[in-house]
């Protein structure tokens, strides 16, 4: 029984790291405090002159800084824009294409009239982009929309990143564009003509 007890507490002993190293008991500072150890009586040392920040706020939990920062920029000028803050271009287009029929068709329809298939199936219709109040409203109306949800539609700030939300704009402007131009437009651009006769 001695034996044990002897072997335990040989054991205790040696796995004692505390005994092994004086690292805890080493001086320390505490920030802000009065320190005698550095010429200028203050705990704190000042930043070294040039010393650039690396992160801060948000993004200070993020592995890298540059891109994050560039992707903070880019997501807060989305956020603040009246209207589409991106050149309307075809890869915009597919990109608002590709998010409208995953979050947006199964209500409004890839035609975006409306009739998707989860009204048709007895959840309330949305209006169609097609109609004059919605065909003059401004791209903000839509981005605000898709942001803060309307009626029964929730909102998709959580879901679709802001840059997204204005390609789905985009996307909106393409689809009205397409269903409501005028027959004598079409017929123009399609020969190649300025105006049409």
């Amino acid at each position: 029984m001695l034996l044990c007890a002897l072997a335990l507490v040989a054991v205790t002993v040696a796995g004692c790291e505390k005994l092994a190293r004086n690292m805890y008991d080493g001086a320390k500072q505490k920030p802000l405090r009065p320190s005698e150890r550095f010429d200028d009586g203050n705990s704190s040392r000042p930043r070294v002159a040039g010393t650039v920040e690396y992160n801060r706020g948000i993004l200070a939990a993020t592995s890298s800084g540059v891109a994050d920062r560039e992707r903070e920029a880019r997501r807060i000028a989305a956020e603040r824009a009246k209207a589409i803050p991106y050149p309307i271009t075809m890869r915009l287009l597919a990109r608002g294409r590709e998010r409208f029929d995953i979050y947006c068709a199964p209500c409004h329809s890839r035609l975006g009239d409306g009739d998707g298939r989860i009204a048709r199936r007895g959840f309330p219709h949305p209006p169609s982009y097609h109609i004059d109040r919605l065909r003059n409203a401004p791209d903000r109306h839509f981005y605000d929309v898709m942001t803060n949800g309307y009626g029964v539609m929730y909102p998709y700030r959580d879901r679709v990143a802001p840059e997204d939300r204005w390609a789905i704009v985009a996307y909106i402007r393409a689809l009205q564009l397409s269903q409501d131009a005028p027959r004598e437009a079409l017929a123009a651009n399609a020969h190649g003509k300025g105006s049409a006769k």
